[in-house]
Parts: C-alpha cells; sequence; structure tokens
C-alpha cells in the first residue's frame, strides 16, 4: 500500500472490514469533503474565528483526522487522489486534467461491496463520475447563484444559492437510499 495516504488507507480498510464481515450490520459512511478552506477554519480543528456547531458534531459522533497531510493541495488532483488512493503522478490527474474514470475508485469498491453510493457537489474532474449509484455534480468550478447541475440524464439549473442547493440535494439523497 505505498502509494496510498494514511487516510484513504484507514478508510479502504474500515469500508473492506465491514463489508466482509457479513453477519455485522456494515456501517454507513458519509464522506463530505469540503472546498477551499485550511483545517484551522472549523472549531473542531481548534478555530476560535469560526463557529461550526454541525461540522463539530460530526466530529465529536463520528471520526475527527488529527494527523493528516495532502501531497497536493489543488482540488482537482486532490480528488482523485483520495478516489484513487493512489499519489497525482501515478492517478494520472496533476493539474487540472480530466480524471480517467476507467480507473478503481473507493467510490466504484463500495458500490460492488453492497454500499449504495452518491456524488452530490463539486466533482471538478472533467469526467464522468463512476462507481456511484446517482450523481448531481457542477459542471467545472459551478456558479453561485441559480447554478446548473450535471446528472446521468443531463443537465439541469436549480434556482437557489449553490451550498444551500447541494446540501438539500445531500440530504434527499440520504433520505431517499435503500433502507438497507
Amino acid at each position: 500500500m505505498k502509494n496510498i495516504f494514511p487516510v484513504i488507507a484507514l478508510f479502504a480498510v474500515a469500508a473492506l472490514q465491514a463489508i466482509r464481515a457479513a453477519e455485522t450490520p456494515r456501517p454507513n459512511i458519509l464522506f463530505i469533503m469540503t472546498d477551499d478552506h485550511a483545517a484551522h477554519a472549523i472549531g473542531a480543528y481548534g478555530s476560535k474565528v469560526n463557529l461550526t456547531p454541525n461540522i463539530d458534531r460530526l466530529a465529536r459522533e463520528g471520526m475527527l483526522l488529527e494527523n493528516v497531510l495532502a501531497t497536493n493541495s489543488i482540488c482537482t488532483p486532490s480528488r482523485a487522489t483520495i478516489l484513487t488512493g493512489q499519489y497525482s503522478h501515478l492517478n494520472g490527474v496533476t493539474m487540472f486534467n480530466r480524471f480517467d474514470s476507467s480507473r478503481q475508485t473507493v467510490a466504484g469498491l463500495l458500490q460492488r461491496g453492497g454500499y449504495y453510493t452518491g456524488m452530490i457537489g463539486k466533482w471538478h474532474l472533467g469526467s464522468d463520475p463512476t462507481g456511484f449509484d446517482r450523481w448531481t455534480i457542477l459542471p467545472g468550478q459551478g456558479v453561485y447563484v441559480n447554478p446548473t447541475f450535471v446528472e446521468p440524464t443531463g443537465r439541469r439549473q436549480i434556482k437557489g444559492y449553490c451550498t444551500d442547493i447541494i446540501g438539500d440535494l445531500a440530504i434527499d439523497f440520504l433520505d431517499k437510499r435503500p433502507a438497507d
């Protein structure tokens, strides 16, 4: 596992152990990736400036990673690294180039293991998501007001503020996912 970030390795091992333990219920996995802020902008990581009670609650009741690093903090290659567990020079996304969706990803592995998977929000990888049962993504960076989203069936514009819309779409995904 020499080319896998510690956080991805931990995530993958935990997910695979859950999949293999058929006699025990599998945990739900909710991965939230925020964009364009440092850890010190979140209360759970010690921010005295920003109030982030909902994120802090997720950290208290879920998992808070305290020893994590990014070898490429630019958003597009960082996303590809999280999906593949490979460094940018190995997964082919070193800057803002297109992600090869035929690559094996954590989403695809979870999906093949029986998980219902979804991707809602900023994808920014230049390709359609694979390994997801449902996806709704912003084209490129997206816009903040009345954004257009891309889905398997095409494009649709949704009225409102982008962050609120993504939150509502994510809650809708969680509410309508299969119960198992």
